[in-house]
């Protein structure tokens, strides 16, 4: 298996809703909302990708200044996948696109803290939500 790595090449709405239904993922993004999924895509200025041949299996999509700070709102990697450093390794390309005091700031799903922690990710809890 060869794991070819992009850096913001074109990924289809229905590419991404693939890979978040094929990942844990898909159980908290509003997958059934074509409207709002296209405007992820569409919107993120960072987008890494992991492919094997023409499938997308895993991507790290980011807001960023490049400067200060980059939030990664969603890390994926397809189940049959994980656990073989594809979201390290899409992880690290993304802080390579960044500048050299440029911080990774993401809001963990419940049962990902570890892996996090794992990586090197620090915990804070000033975290805020407003919904709308």
């Amino acid at each position: 298996m060869s794991v070819n790595y992009r850096v913001n090449v074109p990924v289809t709405t229905s590419q991404f809703i693939e890979l978040l239904r094929d990942s844990t993922l898909g159980e908290r993004r509003p997958i059934d909302d074509q409207d709002c999924m296209q405007g992820m895509v569409d919107n993120s200025n960072l987008m890494v990708t992991a492919w094997i041949d023409e499938t997308l299996v895993g991507i790290a999509r980011s807001m960023t200044d490049f400067y200060y700070a980059c939030y990664v709102s969603d890390l994926a990697v397809q189940r049959e996948y994980q656990k073989q450093g594809i979201g390290k390794r899409l992880l690290n390309i993304t802080q390579g696109q960044l500048g050299p005091k440029c911080k990774l700031l993401l809001v963990a799903a419940p049962d990902a803290n570890s892996y996090y922690e794992h990586l090197g990710f620090e915990n804070n809890p000033r975290c805020w939500v407003l919904h709308r």
